[in-house]
């Protein structure tokens, strides 16, 4: 087995932001022993080892870059899946007797701190719930052994700052994740708790409409995405209702009609649907699809406006500004998708609206 103790004692060092000096005189060795740790000349004593997880808030094995055999923890995990689907509490048994086995294994600790947050919080027994945030802490220190995307120290501080909030402990929740707020990815938990359980709502209302704007434009992608998806099993049915869907979900949020980012969005919505429609032989429909979208492309283009100001729900004290993938005007964001649509019924009949216009 190939352990990786030379480059995990340097990639912790640089993480700390430490030099080899720093180091050495913080676990009272020379320089040139700390040298020749990282470069693999020689290995530290067992008891230097030790000192050097601790000192880096980690685990021996996560330090020597041991990763375990886990085939009877996929069974354990397994188990303990079958017994939360009905919330049985032999989970909670189950998951002490694999913390039991595997009490260094990232993937062990982590599944069996969501059990506990997840009993925690359906009983708001403080026990589980201190469980739970102990395991999540603890999960942390292991993360380096994460192989799985989905899970950050950012979205285990999410899920320890709802510990906090079911233990009452709201500004300790709500100052989590504002540290962990990356790209607004907990601006809508903010917001809700902010208003729920603080009575602040003037100090949500930005949180809420950036989480809002978040979720408009992560579903519309999502329904151009799922169009792509439907268009591959050759379900046109099922293309039209997500495309309409997605239209309908525009139109109940613009307030005026004035032109605004959401005007130009409108327009390539109305493409996609048209797209669908003439895939489904509705060509009547699917021309006027295509002209309304051409006549609000050319509203957008005649008065460019990069905000949501006709957007509902939005906070208008600090109007943002947003773009899109497609192009800066209506017109050649329309040019791009209906290339990367490659569909040449509805090129031609875009390109023949340009010609006369």
């Amino acid at each position: 087995m190939k352990l990786k103790l030379a480059e995990n004692i340097r990639t912790f060092r640089k993480q700390r932001k430490l030099t080899q000096e720093k180091l050495a005189e913080a676990l009272g060795v020379t320089v040139g022993a700390v040298y020749k740790w990282e470069s693999g000349l020689s290995q530290p004593e067992l008891d230097l080892v030790v000192e050097l997880a601790d000192f880096f808030d980690t685990s021996v094995d996560v330090l020597l870059g041991y990763r375990m055999k886990d085939n009877n923890l996929d069974s354990a995990m397994e188990r303990i899946n079958t017994y939360c689907r009905t919330m049985d509490p032999e989970a909670l048994t189950e998951a002490e007797k694999t913390l039991g086995r595997y009490p260094n294994s990232f993937k062990a600790v982590y599944a069996c701190a969501e059990v506990y947050l997840a009993f925690g919080a359906g009983s708001h027994d403080a026990g589980q719930l201190r469980r739970a945030l102990e395991l999540l802490e603890r999960s942390k220190v292991l993360l380096p052994q994460n192989d799985d995307p989905r899970i950050s120290d950012s979205t285990i501080s999410g899920d320890i700052s709802i510990v906090y909030l079911l233990l009452g402990e709201t500004e300790k929740s709500i100052e989590l994740l504002k540290q962990n707020n990356a790209g607004g990815m907990f601006s809508g938990n903010i917001g809700v708790f902010l208003t729920a359980f603080k009575n602040d709502p003037e100090q949500a209302a930005p949180f809420l409409s950036e989480a809002l704007m978040t979720c408009i434009s992560g579903l519309l992608t999502t329904v151009f995405g799922y169009v792509l998806l439907f268009r591959s099993r050759n379900d046109w049915k099922q293309a039209m209702n997500i495309a309409a869907w997605g239209l309908d979900l525009l139109t109940g949020l613009k307030t005026e009609d004035r032109s605004d980012a959401l005007e130009k969005t409108h327009a390539e919505m109305l493409v996609l649907l048209a797209y669908v429609q003439g895939k489904l032989g509705k060509h009547a429909e699917a021309n006027a699809s295509l002209r309304q979208a051409k006549v609000m492309a050319q509203h957008f283009d005649s008065m460019p406006d990069y905000t949501l100001k006709t957007m509902q729900f939005i906070d208008r004290r600090d109007q943002p500004v947003v773009f899109d993938i497609f192009g800066s005007t209506a017109e050649a964001s329309i040019d791009r998708l209906t290339g990367l649509l490659n569909d040449r019924e509805l090129s031609e009949q875009w390109k023949e609206m340009e010609v006369h216009e």
